[in-house]
């Protein structure tokens, strides 16, 4: 029976669900894990996470489907991102196939708040883990616990998309051999300053060069970009300090596969921006933002760059590219195989 929720006034927040899904890791090795009621968590004040920032997490998403199904998308690839994360952060890897049942279980246990279909809301969950037994040395904890929540959102775009103005940020995002290729709790901290900067400037994002030159084009602090030449090739950013999006990568198989787009997969040098007909940013919130300026406020000059697609609306590639995504996650296009897990 589905929650009596104003599904299609759900904004992009925090509302506590029934049940979530929680597993201990001690002495050398994680217990079975249990789904639990209490939304809340308490630790020591000396845990390593408040330390020491010693966590990370993924999202995803459960959809209900055209034909009624409860799905979620490529869970398989976030289990397999926090495990390198977890790795790089000398914390215990939660073992992948056990991983993605506990997902399912979360999701199983907090169905009636799956949105109907048709009403743009999802099932955000939100898997992640800390470091919890107290640490005042620096170094990694020795017990963690795991954790899987689901809330219900909104459309991250109400009333649609509309092409957003970044800027190019002064700021780093990530060492040339630090963390910007796992999803650290870290990485989001040190970005927080630069986007509350931006949006009191008037900006909806940061765009980040690569730290060693500051002449390729990174990401956003939580996205990943995609542009489209005039001939209708998707380009995407190649570097080692960028997130591997699970959005992205399954983009340019929908480019590939789907709509018989050429596909690059490279650097991108900030100089081409100019020549890029459309461009947009890839992730689980949104799919795809349309971009529809740049602004480069480094030399003072705050030079400009508008694309061809405009101001309005979507380019026509970014168009065909969500609709085919969000088409494939809402069961109206035969997915790739593996892609759509089935809850229920």
């Amino acid at each position: 029976m589905s929650k009596d929720i104003d599904w299609s006034n759900l904004g992009f927040g925090y509302i506590q669900t029934d049940k979530r899904f929680v597993a201990n890791y001690k002495n050398g090795a994680w217990d079975e894990g249990a789904l639990v009621d209490d939304a809340n968590i308490t630790m020591n004040e000396c845990a390593c996470v408040l330390q020491y920032a010693q966590t990370c997490f993924e999202g995803l998403k459960a959809y209900t489907t055209e034909d009624g199904k409860i799905v979620t998308f490529r869970p398989d690839l976030n289990a397999a991102r926090m495990a390198d994360t977890c790795k790089r952060l000398e914390m215990p890897v939660f073992p992948e196939d056990k991983w993605v049942d506990a997902i399912v279980k979360t999701i199983e246990a907090n169905i009636d708040y799956v949105p109907p279909y048709g009403s743009g809301a999802t099932l955000y969950i939100r898997p992640y883990m800390f470091g919890i037994n107290p640490v005042i040395g620096v170094k990694p904890a020795e017990e963690y616990q795991f954790r899987v929540f689901t809330t219900p959102v909104g459309p991250y775009f109400k009333g649609g998309a509309k092409p957003i103005t970044i800027r190019v940020s002064d700021y780093d995002r990530a060492a040339p051999r630090g963390t910007g290729n796992i999803k650290a709790g870290l990485n989001y901290a040190m970005s927080l300053f630069q986007i509350v900067e931006a949006h009191n400037q008037g900006y909806a994002e940061n765009m980040y060069l690569d730290p060693a030159t500051r002449t390729k084009v990174e990401e956003t602090g939580g996205a990943n970009f995609i542009f489209v030449t005039k001939d209708g090739t998707l380009v995407t950013p190649k570097s080692d300090s960028i997130l591997p999006s699970i959005t992205r990568r399954s983009l340019m198989v929908v480019a590939e596969k789907y709509l018989g787009m050429k596909v690059e997969h490279r650097e991108v040098q900030f100089s081409e921006l100019k020549d890029f007909a459309e461009c947009g940013l890839c992730g689980t919130a949104a799919v795809i933002s349309p971009v529809g300026k740049i602004v480069d406020p480094r030399d003072g000059k705050h030079d400009e760059i508008a694309f061809p697609s405009g101001m309005e609306e979507m380019g026509p590639y970014t168009k065909k590219l969500y609709d085919t995504l969000t088409g494939i996650q809402m069961g109206r296009i035969e997915a790739p195989e593996g892609w759509i897990k089935v809850i229920a």
